[in-house]
């Protein structure tokens, strides 16, 4: 009799994590939503360059995500993530071209910046509890402030190190494309894509199989709970800011591989797109639920429509953020409902 109640049990469907669930939800939009470009919009769709300059366009936007999600996943969030990538990418730019640095300093520049943002807000939010948004609000303001201070101008980098380095393709073999003069085409993706790729990985590793990941996941889904079982929470949220300014750091080297100049409007929005990216990408703004594989595909997911709404030449501003904003929308009322869901099953 045990033994058939033990069979029943293991025949049971187990319910799908939520975190499980807004994922396959993102994968099957994305997936959707570039499979209808390729049948009823063809042109660049069909060919897997253009699959390619999505990566290349938002390796930078991808770290930035990755990073945003994570702290969002602990209940924060990050909205100086835009200002501090125009500010690495300035301040690495002078660092080349007029203090004459190298590859090595504009790297290390770059994370110290990040690094010094991320140990500054984290310990405003975690050991002083300051509300995320304030003070990330006040480091937005301050990167904008500083970049300025750096260089007022935009200019192209002339370092020829670093043009070697923004020149690197790594080519993918039988992606390519044979053109109207019947020349082969190969496909390739940016340097900066790898790093992005790597960083995916580590993160989805970290957060699914490390103990810090673990205790992200708790705080964000009750502070109290998680105090209770021994995590150290304030510990835990500054080291989710640490690491969001460290990815900033990076994110903002990867862009400025991909402009190769420094500007003080670079990376305009790029906060705002991060947190659409994440929530499309199944993480929660309530915290506790996310998951970075999801928050890849979100920004895929945001960049597919983009270039949908100007391929079918509704190239206005306007309806690139309309859209944008349904989408947001959409996986918002999608978030509500999972939420009744796990209310339902816990009552």
């Amino acid at each position: 009799m045990s033994i058939l109640k033990r069979n029943n049990r293991s025949l049971e469907k187990t319910p799908m994590s939520d975190t499980n669930l807004l994922l396959t939800i993102t994968i099957v939009v994305f997936f959707a939503m570039y499979a209808a470009a390729m049948i009823f919009i063809g042109r660049g769709f069909l060919r897997f360059q253009t699959f390619f300059n999505i990566l290349n366009e938002n390796a930078a936007l991808i770290i930035l995500s990755c990073g945003m999600s994570i702290v969002m996943i602990t209940g924060g969030i990050d909205i100086s993530v835009g200002k501090l990538t125009a500010l690495i990418c300035m301040s690495a730019a002078v660092n080349l071209d007029y203090q004459g640095g190298n590859l090595l300093s504009a790297v290390m520049l770059s994370l110290a910046i990040g690094l010094a943002f991320g140990v500054v807000q984290g310990y405003l939010v975690a050991y002083l509890d300051i509300q995320p948004f304030i003070v990330t609000l006040a480091g937005m303001f301050f990167a904008k402030g500083m970049t300025t201070i750096v260089n007022s101008t935009q200019f192209n980098v002339e370092n020829e190190a670093f043009q070697a380095l923004k020149a690197v393709r790594v080519y993918i073999p039988g992606a390519g494309y044979t053109n109207r003069l019947g020349a082969y085409v190969p496909a390739y993706v940016e340097i900066g894509v790898l790093v992005a790729l790597a960083v995916v990985v580590i993160l989805f590793i970290m957060l699914r199989w490390t103990k810090i990941g673990r205790n992200f996941y708790a705080v964000g889904g009750n502070a109290q709970s998680a105090n209770m079982l021994g995590i150290n929470v304030r510990r835990t949220k500054f080291i989710a800011h640490l690491l969001c300014g460290l990815l900033a750091g990076i994110g903002g080297f990867v862009y400025f591989m991909h402009v190769g100049s420094g500007s003080p409007s670079h990376a305009t929005g790029a906060e705002m797109n991060a947190i659409a990216s994440s929530i499309i990408g199944g993480t929660m703004l309530s915290g506790g639920v996310g998951n970075i594989a999801g928050t890849f595909f979100g920004v895929l997911s945001l960049s597919t429509i983009k270039n949908i709404v100007v391929l079918l030449g509704l190239d206005d501003a306007w309806w690139t953020n309309i859209t944008v904003a349904a989408m947001i929308c959409i996986f918002l009322v999608v978030q509500s409902v999972v939420l009744l869901r796990k209310n339902r099953n816990r009552a």
